[in-house]
């Protein structure tokens, strides 16, 4: 096993791209989707069910995780991995995106951020070093450079502020990383829906050097045609031979719009919140299972599908475990949509090799067009 961070293009097909990362603790296939395990668990999931449903790397969330339980408690416990029994790649977030969404309850400087705890009130200091301490005492195998990320809409010099201190704190977050061989420190792109600015910031960011390029402050409020706008051009900005990560995304058609675009990694909690709340996703879209119409329903929930909520259950019992507010609820559906994410991206993946990602792009609307199963 590798004792580096390598990413290889294996193929490509328009801008997509399909690869590998390799790390000391396990290969990651590209495009690939990282559920999202904010407080070290995603929710409703076992570790191993997770990794089941065909995931090769978790996020983690530096922000909660140095609230509760405290990124030294993890340390002295013997690290994220070993907290959480998830052995294979993690990557940690930086923070900036939950500081900003705290709003009222946050002071921003040039030296960083000063916030009260969403949780008791607590007074808390993030700064790029700090943040680079806190993923360092996670043991994270990829590392988020801290950022400002401004809600959109906003002005652009707004905007072009906040970028160009991003790019002043990426490269604080790259001295303070230092040396580590086998972890990966990622720089992330800002510049809103401006073209100039995002190039500008990804010159500043290859100016420092990184292990991998994210692509931030989109599905922030702009929405998905001024998001996909932006990704016609700037991974194009990045280098070739880096992996290219989009935060916070999202819905399946994001998904593949994205990739179709250039971009290798994405996360979200819609899978995971989405199963908590009776939502279902499938190939032919989503499925509210709280709805009366399953509630006679002897089918599957998508009879194509190979997860235990597919295999071993009927929608008219899934609708009776919703309504009942049973734990078993979110456990199933969350489990069928992690495993949908999965496959998607594996078709995705397979597609881009064979050269007819177009097709399959294709067929997937197509079958999203027809809507949920035919009534009985």
């Amino acid at each position: 096993m590798t004792t580096q961070f390598q990413f290889t293009l294996q193929a490509t097909d328009g801008a997509a791209r399909t690869g590998v990362i390799d790390t000391p603790r396990g290969q990651i296939r590209t495009p690939a989707f990282m559920p999202v395990g904010t407080a070290a668990t995603v929710k409703a999931m076992l570790p191993e069910s997770v990794r089941a449903t065909g995931a090769d790397i978790l996020l983690g969330n530096t922000y909660h995780l140095m609230l509760r339980p405290g990124a030294e408690r993890v340390a002295r416990l013997g690290g994220l991995h070993r907290f959480m029994n998830w052995d294979r790649p993690i990557l940690t977030d930086s923070g900036g995106f939950q500081v900003m969404s705290l709003a009222g309850l946050r002071k921003l400087t040039e030296e960083g951020v000063t916030f009260s705890s969403h949780i008791d009130g607590s007074k808390h200091r993030l700064t790029p070093e700090r943040s680079m301490e806190i993923q360092r005492l996670l043991g994270s195998d990829i590392v988020m450079a801290f950022d400002e990320c401004p809600a959109l809409p906003a002005t652009e010099q707004a905007v072009a502020d906040s970028m160009r201190l991003s790019m002043r704190w990426a490269q604080r977050s790259r001295d303070a990383f230092g040396d580590r061989p086998g972890h990966a420190l990622f720089g992330i792109m800002q510049g809103g829906v401006t073209r100039d600015l995002r190039e500008e910031s990804a010159e500043a960011l290859k100016g420092i050097g990184f292990d991998g390029y994210a692509v931030g402050g989109l599905a922030v409020g702009e929405g998905q045609e001024a998001m996909f706008g932006v990704l016609d051009y700037a991974p194009g900005f990045l280098p070739r031979d880096k992996p290219r990560y989009l935060m916070g995304v999202g819905k399946p058609d994001d998904i593949v719009g994205a990739v179709q675009r250039g971009i290798d990694m994405m996360d979200c909690v819609l899978p995971s919140r989405s199963g908590r709340t009776g939502q279902a996703w499938t190939a032919r879209g989503q499925v509210n299972i709280k709805n009366a119409r399953h509630q006679d329903d002897p089918r599957p929930l998508d009879e194509h599908c190979s997860c235990p909520a597919c295999t071993g259950y009927s929608r008219a019992y899934l609708h009776h475990v919703f309504r009942a507010g049973e734990m078993i609820s979110g456990m199933l559906l969350t489990w069928h949509n992690l495993h949908y994410y999965q496959q998607l991206m594996d078709g995705l993946r397979q597609a881009i090799a064979a050269q007819r990602l177009d097709a399959f792009v294709a067929d997937f609307h197509a079958e999203r067009a027809k809507g949920d199963i035919d009534p009985l």
